[in-house]
């Protein structure tokens, strides 16, 4: 008589995730990494260099 070979163990299957998937933050739902630059300090007359240096010429 022959003995049947040991089941080999299956990995489980990953559970189903019922969640509502609009509830989280996504990586692109930031402004981080659209053009901007990194925010060292928040100093006003940076910001304002910056507002000139990007506005368009038929701003001006």
């Amino acid at each position: 008589m022959t003995s049947a070979p040991a089941p080999v163990p299956r990995e489980p299957k990953p559970a189903l995730v019922f969640d509502d998937p609009l509830d989280q933050q996504s990586s692109d739902d930031t402004d981080r990494g659209w053009g901007d630059r990194p925010r060292a300090d928040s100093d006003s007359a940076a910001d304002l260099k910056r507002f000139l240096d990007e506005k368009p010429p038929h701003h001006l």
